[in-house]
């Protein structure tokens, strides 16, 4: 394994703990499995606190990439925020649909749901992390910082 695959295991795995550590907390304490109301809009609880782990994730995430496991990317950072915001998109709507499948449509409780989600979605996160939002030397964007 090269050290960047495994500073990637390490920052996600650790990001991905802390995310479901979140996720269960805001499930079960914040919001007592109950719909989260904003009057023209009920969210179910496991949406709810899909949204709210992916905000803490969103940001920690970021940094850890930028500074931590992508450290040898050819890409100016604010590029790097806007390629990773939509990566993270596209990740949190492949979440979010896996999640409707696996609660609302197999009946799955929604921790095991979001963890059998974690990992689909870890893997699609990584392959767009390395090959599109911290590309390396060698890339057309090779203008650092």
């Amino acid at each position: 394994m090269d050290i960047q695959t495994f500073r990637y295991a390490a920052c996600g795995g650790g990001n991905v703990l802390l995310g479901l550590l979140v996720y269960a907390v805001t499930y079960k304490y914040i919001l007592h499995e109950e719909n989260l109301h904003f009057g023209f809009y009920a969210f179910k609880p496991h949406v709810a606190a899909l949204f709210v782990s992916s905000v803490i994730n969103f940001l920690v995430g970021f940094l850890l990439m930028k500074y931590v496991v992508f450290v040898n990317s050819a890409v100016k950072g604010r590029i790097q925020l806007f390629r990773y915001f939509t990566v993270f998109l596209f990740n949190l709507m492949l979440n979010y649909v896996l999640l409707k499948v696996f609660v609302e449509r197999l009946r799955i409780s929604a921790i095991l749901a979001q963890i059998i989600t974690t990992a689909v979605v870890i893997l699609v996160a990584y392959l767009m992390q390395k090959h599109y939002t911290f590309k390396v030397a060698g890339s057309r964007e090779e203008v650092t910082d």
